[in-house]
């Protein structure tokens, strides 16, 4: 029997309530029409183009599968429900466990500087700043699939607006962890827009081995209907910083993967090459630990991402010393 899971609801001193959007008003029926064929019309699409696999002969695709309708901070609890987990959240938790866990004939974990490895290891400790542009190109793409998908599921809603990240953004890293073992079978990275509290980003992270690709690759998995899945592999820069990289060139090889269930025993998984993520994380010249972030559709840069990473007690020493000291003197 599943054991029950018990998290507090994420940060809710970190962000507000989800603004998702309103069912009600004259136009609220077309709203609704529109995403859900765009919804449904995706998953065809998947289905009408994708490979059917096996699920025992391609361990590497598992992974946690969406159901239609509300994603949302909710996804932690479900998954850990349904699979017999609990969850916590370590104030020192890490997106990977251990950075040496990418290791391979090509890449060296220890050519990268240490603050990223620690970043990785130890992402919770971390506040992060967040920065967008959005192309003119990509402007309409992005704002069609955040209008009409990504609100109605509370899971992937890109900034648009460089306004919608003035507010700053959450981060929680969440470990879904077995009772008996104590083990951790899976590490959720939530992040929020202050704003208005909607998911950006409700991703499961792990490391695995990817057929095509020589180096372990850094799997995120997002729920969605079914699960969007990238797979990014470690590049190790001669500055010292650090890559990942999605551009894979066909099935089995790093990339973008839309993976719908068909049975018990097979997936439909559509492999989407011409949709690349490239992430560069840095020490900028002041010692500030930076990512540079872009997406790209057909060789087009749709959206860019730049965060910026400060461990916690440091910008709490920061915010004390920066406060203005009260007058000595009264005012006449």
């Amino acid at each position: 029997m599943a054991s029950k899971s018990h998290v507090s609801p994420p940060s809710s001193s970190t962000a507000a309530a989800p603004q998702i959007a309103a069912s009600v008003g004259p136009f609220a029926f077309l709203h609704n029409a529109i995403g859900f064929c765009l919804e449904w019309f995706i998953e065809l699409l998947v289905r009408a183009t994708g490979r059917s696999v096996r699920k025992t002969e391609a361990p590497w695709l598992g992974c946690f599968l969406g159901k239609p309708g509300l994603i949302g901070t909710g996804i932690y609890d479900r998954i850990a429900a349904e699979s017999g987990l609990r969850i916590r959240a370590p104030k020192d938790a890490g997106l990977i466990a251990d950075f040496n866990a990418l290791r391979g004939p090509s890449f060296d974990p220890y050519t990268v500087r240490p603050e990223i490895r620690d970043f990785y290891e130890h992402a919770a400790k971390y506040h992060l700043d967040v920065w967008t542009e959005v192309s003119l190109t990509g402007r309409f793409f992005l704002w069609l699939l955040v209008e009409f998908i990504s609100r109605r599921m509370d899971q992937l809603n890109f900034p648009i607006s460089s306004l919608e990240v003035a507010k700053g953004m959450s981060s929680e890293v969440i470990q879904l962890y077995d009772p008996n073992s104590g083990d951790v079978e899976a590490t959720g990275w939530l992040r929020r827009l202050k704003s208005s509290g909607n998911v950006i980003y409700a991703g499961i992270y792990s490391v695995v081995r990817v057929p095509g690709e020589e180096n372990p690759c850094v799997k995120v998995t997002f729920p969605c209907r079914g699960s969007a899945n990238v797979y990014l592999r470690p590049v190790a820069h001669a500055d010292g910083s650090f890559g990942l990289d999605s551009s894979g060139s066909g099935f089995g090889r790093s990339g973008f993967y839309r993976i719908v269930d068909a049975g018990p025993e097979y997936w439909r998984v559509r492999n989407f090459t011409t949709l690349h993520e490239l992430f560069h994380v840095y020490v900028d010249p002041e010692g500030v630990l930076r990512v540079d972030h872009t997406v790209s559709f057909v060789g087009l840069k749709i959206i860019r991402l730049h965060y910026k990473m400060v461990p916690l007690e440091e910008r709490h020493i920061r915010q004390t010393t920066s406060r203005p000291l009260p007058s000595e003197t009264q005012p006449v």
